[in-house]
């Protein structure tokens, strides 16, 4: 009788799977993780498929499985959304699987933690440290060395010595739980009216069960997040799993705070700054069904859980969902796609939603419940325009006469201001004041950017930096270099002196040196211990802040000034959020956006505060364009070490395409940004009308294509974000 052969699919760059024989004695199904031979080493893949009729060329050829691992299976809900991930972003699939299960495979036994408790008699040399630790432990529980040591403010040291003493004894401690049971019924919220109404209808629509999506379209400040708690508690009683997404789930502490209260205990997070111990555990935990709710960044969406039953995205428009590296997706549309393989709801929360969902909702595709008025009777901020052509700030300073008078204003009257521009670092460009040369990134196609804190001139693209030279590279001339325009750190030194005794905060990505250190300041701005919070757009990410009233756009216009056909949807976005961190408490909020286009579409809808004609503007232009959500666009960027190969490969490409009436393909030309890294790029854009199967078509094209070679490399981005 032939042995049985099943097809494994591997967590590696390839997009097909390997036949493989099952030992007799070994049970094995679709779903298992496997170790299996490959090549001369080992691999840990997933079992794909039954394969009932093998090539009978390779019947010799085909090796036996080494081992089946103690791991749940990954169900095919999830084997079939790798499938459709990797079919549309056209990625390998063992790319896509690898998403799903490089945290799984290297399980292994749980590290011991030691703990120790009291045991012995007093010690004969009683010391001040000694007797804070023997106070702290006097209860008789057994805790971990470093909690000891860390409560009573000794050194470990001085727990051994009591350990070798015979006053404490060692014993090992269980391990820490990756997250607490969670209780949906903890703590019920007190709403307002349409808030009720909008949990009411989520609790109706979890009740029901089956493929849905729904836009929790409220203002900033509306409470959006506790409504779909309600989502989550409903999904928690049926005894099912709920994923909340986040963008940046490292600057969450909020929101983890406010699920605490709720629920009683913290969920389970999941993203890339926690320890590879621990993302192996919450890994092994969310697939045995041990965990009920899962807050995490977009590749939380690949996680194999026992019994999803709710996706959240919140802040659904937030660029950060697209995977520019890798397989390029977004992952609140495959949330989308989740749902609907796994029929089960998803939500999707937003102030501002994308073009994409507000379409979908005008539509009737998703439903819409509006939360119109932010909790507890606080207004909306007013917005007004500060023309910078009339009235700009003086020679060398960036903040205008007006907003400095209205920062100067609410300190007085004890409360925060908010300075916004997103753009780190000092300034976005140095030149020589003799030759006007400027320094630039040897590696990519941009300005080195003078970041003072760290006294290091950096490339924010490839991560390049120097100390600035004492002379000028082209003219020699020395202490000739000038820094151009603001960054958040010359905002910072602006403020410290039109403001002498305000205390002042710069909250920039690059300024973290841990996710702690980040909830630290933000909890900081929280308790009202700043005056004025300089920011990037870390600072426009659902934080709330009770003390500020005060938001001063300092460029408005920054968002706009590139051929993005998404700009002026992103900046709407970015400063309807960053203005809406103003007046959510005490007080009445306003915003200042400095701008040199006070007439621009963006401007005019901000200060107006009407969303919504500035929604059926942008998608008047939209559909008149044909671009995304009324057609598909697809873009292929090739990139390598020399500029003529490069650019002739992109050629070749180009020419191999396949001829359809339904299908543009504009290219090849330079990136706007046309060297990153030391390699040169070049990009094709693929126009298609919105029912097209443009993945299809690029997969029929590659497959004709010429072959890069040497360091030539292609990239494929279905539904692009971003067009550098």
């Amino acid at each position: 009788m032939a042995s049985r052969v099943v097809d494994v699919l591997l967590p590696v760059a390839l997009d097909q799977t390997y036949s493989y024989r099952v030992p007799d004695a070994m049970e094995l199904a679709p779903g298992d993780v496997v170790r299996v031979p490959l090549g001369v080493r080992t691999a840990t893949g997933v079992v794909w498929a039954e394969n009932p009729s093998p090539n009978p060329r390779l019947d010799n050829r085909l090796k036996y499985i080494d081992e089946r691992l103690d791991l749940p299976p990954l169900k095919g809900e999830l084997r079939h959304f790798v499938d459709w991930v990797a079919g549309y972003a056209l990625g390998a699939r063992g790319m896509v699987l690898r998403m799903g299960l490089r945290t799984g495979e290297h399980l292994g036994p749980a590290r011991e933690r030691l703990g120790v408790r009291l045991a012995g008699p007093p010690p004969e040399r009683m010391t001040a440290a000694r007797a804070r630790v023997l106070d702290f432990l006097r209860d008789g529980l057994a805790r971990g060395k470093s909690e000891v040591a860390e409560e009573a403010g000794v050194s470990v040291g001085v727990v051994d010595g009591l350990v070798d003493g015979g006053t404490l004894e060692t014993l090992v401690l269980p391990p820490e739980p990756v997250g607490l049971p969670v209780d949906p019924d903890h703590a019920a919220p007190e709403f307002t009216p349409a808030q009720r109404e909008a949990a009411d209808a989520l609790r109706a629509t979890i009740r029901k069960g089956g493929y849905s999506v729904t836009l929790i379209d409220g203002v900033t400040g509306s409470g959006k997040t506790q409504v779909y708690f309600e989502a989550v508690a409903e999904t928690v009683r049926q005894g099912r799993q709920a994923l909340i997404l986040m963008p940046e789930i490292a600057l969450t502490a909020q929101v983890l705070d406010r699920f605490a209260e709720r629920f009683g205990a913290r969920p389970a997070e999941w993203h890339s700054q926690l320890s590879p111990r621990l993302r192996a555990r919450t890994w092994a935990a969310v697939a045995a069904g041990e965990i009920a709710v899962v807050v995490g960044a977009r590749s939380a969406l690949f996680l194999p859980y026992a019994d999803l039953g709710l996706i959240v995205v919140d802040e659904e428009h937030d660029p950060a969902y697209k995977q520019e590296d890798g397989v390029h997706y977004n992952a609140r549309d495959m949330a989308v796609v989740r749902g609907h393989i796994a029929k089960i709801p998803v939500l999707l929360a937003s102030a501002t939603p994308s073009v994409e969902t507000e379409v979908n909702a005008r539509r009737s595709r998703y439903q819409r419940l509006h939360l119109p008025e932010r909790f507890g009777g606080a207004s909306m901020p007013a917005i007004e325009a500060i023309d910078l052509r009339r009235e700009g700030p003086p020679p060398g300073r960036f903040v205008a006469p007006r907003l400095v008078q209205a920062i100067a204003d609410a300190h007085a009257r004890g409360e925060q201001a908010l300075l916004f521009l997103n753009r780190r670092g000092y300034a976005p460009l140095t030149l020589c004041r003799q030759c006007g040369y400027r320094l630039s990134c040897p590696n990519c196609d941009a300005w080195l950017v003078d970041h003072r804190f760290k006294r290091r001139l950096v490339c924010h693209h490839c991560g390049y930096s120097l100390p600035q030279p004492e002379q000028c590279p082209h003219c020699a001339a020395r202490g000739s270099f000038v820094a151009c325009g603001p960054g958040v750190e010359r905002l910072e030194e602006e403020a410290a002196q039109l403001f002498p005794g305000a205390r002042i905060l710069v909250l920039s990505s690059d300024l973290i040196t841990s996710v702690e250190r980040m909830r630290e300041e933000l909890g900081q701005v929280e308790q009202g211990l700043v005056d004025v919070v300089i920011g990037t757009q870390l600072v426009a990410k659902g934080h709330h802040f009770p003390k500020l009233n005060l938001v001063g756009v300092v460029d408005a216009d920054l968002g706009l000034a590139n051929g993005d056909p998404r700009a002026a949807e992103r900046t709407f976005q970015l400063l309807h959020q960053v203005i809406g961190r103003a007046g959510r408490e005490a007080g009445r909020g306003i915003g200042y956006l400095q701008t040199h286009q006070p007439e621009h579409p963006v401007m005019r809808a901000l200060a107006a505060g009407d969303r919504e004609a500035f929604y059926t503007s942008e998608i008047k232009l939209r559909e008149e364009a044909h671009y995304p959500p009324f057609g598909r666009l697809a873009a292929l960027i090739v990139s390598g070490g020399d500029k003529h190969a490069a650019q002739s490969h992109a050629r070749a490409l180009a020419q191999a395409a396949p001829r359809s009436d339904a299908v543009r393909v504009l290219g090849p030309a330079e990136a706007p940004l046309a060297l990153v890294r030391g390699r040169y790029r070049f990009r094709l854009l693929v126009k298609s009308p919105r029912n097209f199967d443009l993945s299809a078509y690029l997969r029929q094209w590659l497959a004709a294509a010429p072959k890069s070679s040497g360091t030539i490399k292609l990239e494929v981005d279905v539904d692009p974000q971003s067009f550098l």
